[in-house]
Order: structure tokens, then C-alpha cells, then sequence
């Protein structure tokens, strides 16, 4: 019994690249996704009607990723065993790229139509038909096959989180981001010269969008620069608060030591006492002065109270005197004197 073939033994003749780009290591991964015909008509949709030109005898697609070529002319084997014509072209705004093109010159109404991209009466739909997005596996196809030749990504490690899709159409743009949002992705639009951009940028998104179209290698590469990244953020906000911390604890120790100087020249009466409190740690100066204070607030009907006691409003509508010196350390310490 002959074994069924499977899209990853369909492989097409395509020159080696060169480094490739974290947007193109993630291509390689998805290019290699098997699942049900359902989904492949899907994701199929999804590459046709946001990439390819479409006439009526004619599909075109045009694309600078090898893997991105083989994966489109394995499905057409798959779904419709049509072999593509595919065609090598240079690309002279990048000398050192160069593009695949690939076309279908056969049964292109019945395909489109398979795919939900016209309708019955051959006309073009703006959107594509509600039965390939019917359930999450078909959605996540659709939307594998929009990132395969239209999205692109950041690497996390060398630069700002960052995956966008460049989209040509107003209407066909606001039901991309529409399917992006209704997975809690946060997606936004920009409109540019020549189309939409349809951008994401937290991080935790972009891994959710990856984990959706089953970049699952992506995934864990991305959290992992991630996790490494937002270590490094903590532990240069904890340096900056330290820092920050310290920088404080001078400015106050100087701001103190500046001013017992200035007593120290200015009222050299007081050194006694300062000596007396902060060396000798004899607290009955505070002792006396409280018992002052609360002789001229009872004298002058003044309500009077220590920092760390409640007060409410004097009900005789006169001032408080509040004591921020003698709380209950100093008081204890009055005491064991």
C-alpha cells in the first residue's frame, strides 16, 4: 500500500540563502506544518488573498523566502495536485536578494472559489468566506498563511519587540486586525503611503501570535530573551533605586553636617546641649520642653498632642501644637534615665 504523501515530502528546487533573518527562522519552522485539508485551504486563502495577483486565468505569487515558495507550491500539490510554474527573477532594489515567482495559468476560478476568494458569480470578496474561518484551527491557518507572505519580526535579542504585516486594502486591513484582536493580541493600525501596517509590540503578545500559528521553537526562543531581557530591566531598576538611595542618604548626611556647622559657628551655646542628647543620649531636654509646651497650650486653651496620638479638630477652634520630637522612643529613654 503506497504510503500518502505528505507536505514535507514535496520539496521544489530553490538556491540556498544566505544568514537568515529571525522573521525567516520562523517561516522555516511554520513551512513545515501539517494538518487537516481543512486547514490548508485555510491557510492557502489567507497567502492568496493578501499576497498574490489575481486575474482571472491567471494567480501570481511573489516571494523572496525559499521556505515561503516551497510551502506555497506544496499545497497547491496537496489541495489541487497542480505543479506551480515557478520562475526566478532578480530583485534590484535588494542586489542580493532574489525573488520567486510563482504562478497557477490553470482551473484558477475553481481555486479561487475553493478558497473563498470569489464567489459563485466570479466576483472578488473583500473578505474572505465565513467557512474557512468556522472554528480556532482554521483561523490559526488563515492567519499562518497571512504571516507566511506578508508579516514580519523583530529579533528580540538584537532590537525592540516588534511584528507587523504590510496589508494593501482599508477593508481587507480592519478584518486582519479584527481576527488579531479577537485573540486578545492588541494589534493597531497605520495607515502608510502604500497601504497598512497592522502592528504589534508587547512582547507577551507577539509570543501569543506565535504560539497561535504553531511557531512553537519561536516561542520558547522568544520567551526566552524575554524572561533574560526583563532581568535585566529589574536589575537595572533596583541599581538605579539603590543608586538613587544612596545618593539621598549623602545629600541629607551633608545637608546635617553643614548644618551643625553652622550652629557650631553661629551659637556655640547649643554644642553642649547637641553633645548632651546625641552623645550622651540624655533625653530630659525633650522631657522639660514637653512639659513647657503644655503649659502654654493649656494657658492659651491650645489642644496639644504627640506626633504618633490621634487628634481631631480642636473643638474651640484654636491651634494645635504638635510635638514631632517627643515621641515614645524618646520618652522610654527619659524614663530609664
Amino acid at each position: 500500500m503506497l504510503k500518502k504523501k505528505s507536505l514535507s515530502d514535496i520539496i521544489i528546487l530553490v538556491k540556498d540563502g544566505g544568514k537568515m533573518t529571525f522573521s525567516s527562522k520562523i517561516k522555516k519552522e511554520i513551512s513545515t506544518t501539517e494538518c487537516t485539508r481543512a486547514e490548508y485551504l485555510s491557510e492557502l486563502s489567507g497567502i492568496i488573498r493578501t499576497s498574490a495577483e489575481i486575474k482571472i486565468y491567471n494567480i501570481k505569487i511573489q516571494t523572496e523566502n525559499k521556505f515561503v515558495a516551497n510551502r506555497i507550491f506544496g499545497l497547491f500539490k496537496i489541495l489541487y495536485d497542480i505543479n506551480l510554474n515557478i520562475s526566478l527573477r532578480k530583485n534590484y532594489n535588494f542586489k542580493k536578494n532574489e525573488i520567486y515567482v510563482l504562478e497557477l495559468k490553470k482551473d484558477t476560478l475553481k481555486v479561487l472559489r475553493d478558497l473563498g476568494i470569489v464567489s459563485e458569480k466570479n466576483e472578488l470578496l473583500r473578505i474572505p468566506s465565513e467557512s474557512l474561518l468556522s472554528d480556532e484551527e482554521l483561523r490559526r491557518a488563515y492567519l499562518r498563511g497571512v504571516f507566511l507572505v506578508s508579516g514580519s519580526l523583530n529579533d528580540p535579542k538584537t532590537s525592540r519587540y516588534h511584528l507587523e504585516f504590510l496589508i494593501n486594502d482599508t477593508e481587507y486591513a480592519n478584518f486582519l486586525n479584527k481576527l488579531l484582536n479577537d485573540n486578545n493580541l492588541n494589534s493597531k493600525i497605520l495607515h502608510r503611503k502604500k497601504g497598512y501596517m497592522i502592528y504589534i509590540k508587547e512582547a507577551e503578545k507577539i509570543s501569543d501570535f506565535l504560539r497561535l500559528i504553531r511557531a512553537y521553537n519561536g516561542v520558547m526562543y522568544y520567551e526566552e530573551i524575554r524572561v533574560y531581557r526583563e532581568k535585566i530591566n529589574m536589575t537595572n531598576r533596583i541599581n538605579n533605586c539603590e543608586q538613587a538611595n544612596v545618593e539621598k542618604m549623602v545629600a541629607t548626611s551633608n545637608k546635617l553636617i553643614k548644618e551643625i556647622n553652622y550652629i557650631k559657628e553661629k551659637h556655640p551655646e547649643l554644642n553642649d546641649l547637641y553633645n548632651k542628647i546625641y552623645t550622651k543620649k540624655d533625653m530630659s531636654y525633650w522631657e522639660r520642653l514637653d512639659k513647657k509646651v503644655q503649659e502654654y497650650a493649656d494657658k492659651n486653651g491650645f489642644m496639644y498632642v504627640i506626633d504618633e496620638e490621634p487628634f481631631f479638630k480642636n473643638p474651640t477652634g484654636k491651634p494645635i501644637i504638635i510635638n514631632y520630637f517627643y515621641h515614645e522612643k524618646i520618652r522610654q529613654l527619659s524614663k530609664n534615665k
